[in-house]
């Protein structure tokens, strides 16, 4: 078994989130309304005020997790390619 498949694994889950989180935001951002008038109701601009909160949390986690995924892919990778050398130096190849 590779030493590096339950990282490998944990990685995937990491990108699989944010792919989700990115989604959830078109989702939620095509409710919308970018349009609105002066004489909009006061429930239709708390709707939008509700929309625009909900939209900056799923930003700020989208962030944070798409660096760390980033940083952990790269770590991992970094991690993966020494191990690789290092055994093919071992071999004598």
């Amino acid at each position: 078994m590779n030493i590096f498949l339950p990282f490998l694994i944990v990685w995937i889950l990491l990108a699989l989130t944010v792919v989700v989180l990115f989604l959830y935001h078109r989702n939620i951002a095509r409710q919308e309304d970018a349009h609105m008038d002066v004489l909009e109701t006061a429930a239709a601009a708390q709707q939008q005020i509700a929309l625009d909160q909900k939209l900056g949390v799923v930003d700020k986690w989208g962030k944070i997790l798409t660096v760390i995924a980033l940083v952990y892919g790269i770590v991992l990778a970094g991690l993966y390619f020494v191990q690789t050398w290092e055994q093919s130096s071992r071999a004598g190849i």
